[in-house]
């Protein structure tokens, strides 16, 4: 009995039971003492009017039967533990597990933040020469040399005769006059024998003199001609191939927009509208100062400036027969 009671002073201090289920065990745990207690003292006292043994059998069935009740009430509920003697704790870290496998390769990040400016590179090496560029303007006139040593004294000379020449003075002028324009004609005309172009309607002639623009206008109009005028393929062909044959560079054509900037026409006032040959980029005149136009020994068309100097084309047109 020491031992029951002790038990139920366990379950009741460490486990918790539902309501109902409390109280048909402490129901059923007094009704089995008090049955033990009967049994105890009717085995004292000699039984009840029944034999010990009979009476020790009855007491056993109806404590079995008590027994059998308590097991059947007990499985009308969900098991749970009548009492426990711990409460489970975590156990210690375990040790650290073998490396895993590299996962896969993850997306591309965001473009970061430029860094800062590298090193200067070593100089690279030379490129191909370019082309040839334009031609530059003719430098201005040098600086006049040193004079030079004085000659050895000339011999004396026979003593003159007393005269009145202011006369004959003016007459020797005029003839200085005559024959230095005799000069220039006798130098364009051999000029013009040694070499010339034609077409079926004009002649042209390069004349070896460098000039202004203004100044070729000038000589060709003298003559009788005017500044070459190429208003057709055929026309600008025959000049091109009369210059590069020459060994000559660059001639003045009669082109410019002297009169209205960046409107171009020929010196008869005729505008470009049937055909011009400029050279790729031209014309360009930035600063307004490239206002009549050269031909290069290509055929193609130059602006430049018109106070430079160079040789030029005149044309003449032919007599009709």
């Amino acid at each position: 009995m020491k031992a029951t009671w002790r038990f139920w002073n366990v379950c009741s201090r460490d486990f918790t039971f539902f309501p109902k289920e409390k109280i048909l065990f402490q129901i059923k745990l007094f009704t089995w003492h008090l049955w033990a207690t009967l049994f105890g003292r009717a085995t004292a006292m000699g039984g009840f009017g029944v034999s010990p043994r009979r009476h020790k059998f009855i007491l056993l069935v109806l404590f079995l039967l008590h027994i059998q009740s308590l097991g059947l009430d007990m499985e009308s509920h969900p098991t749970t533990e009548v009492c426990a003697t711990h409460t489970i704790s975590p156990g210690p870290k375990g040790d650290d597990g073998e490396k895993g496998d590299p996962g896969e390769e993850g997306k591309l990040g965001k473009v970061g933040r430029m860094g800062p400016k590298g090193i200067k590179g070593e100089l690279g090496d030379m490129g191909d020469q370019g082309n040839i560029g334009k031609t530059g303007p003719i430098g201005k006139k040098g600086d006049k040399g040193e004079k030079g040593l004085p000659g050895i004294p000339g011999g004396k000379g026979k003593a003159g005769t007393v005269c009145d020449c202011g006369r004959y003075r003016k007459v020797v002028g005029q003839l200085d006059i005559s024959v230095a324009r005799l000069k220039t004609s006798m130098k364009f005309v051999k000029n013009v024998i040694a070499g010339i172009r034609e077409t079926d309607e004009k002649f042209y002639y390069i004349v070896q003199e460098e000039k202004s623009y203004r100044e070729s206008l000038t000589h060709c109009r003298i003559r009788g001609g005017m500044l070459a005028m190429p208003k057709d393929e055929a026309a600008n062909t025959l000049i091109a191939d009369y210059v590069a044959k020459s060994g000559f560079f660059r001639v003045f054509i009669g082109v410019n927009d002297l009169e209205r900037e960046g409107q171009y026409v020929f010196t008869d006032n005729t505008p470009l509208q049937n055909y011009s040959n400029w050279k790729e980029g031209e014309p360009s005149d930035p600063y307004g100062h490239e206002d009549c136009v050269e031909m290069l020994s290509s055929g193609r068309w130059n602006d430049t400036e018109c106070h430079l100097t160079m040789y030029f084309v005149c044309e003449f047109v032919k007599k009709k027969k």
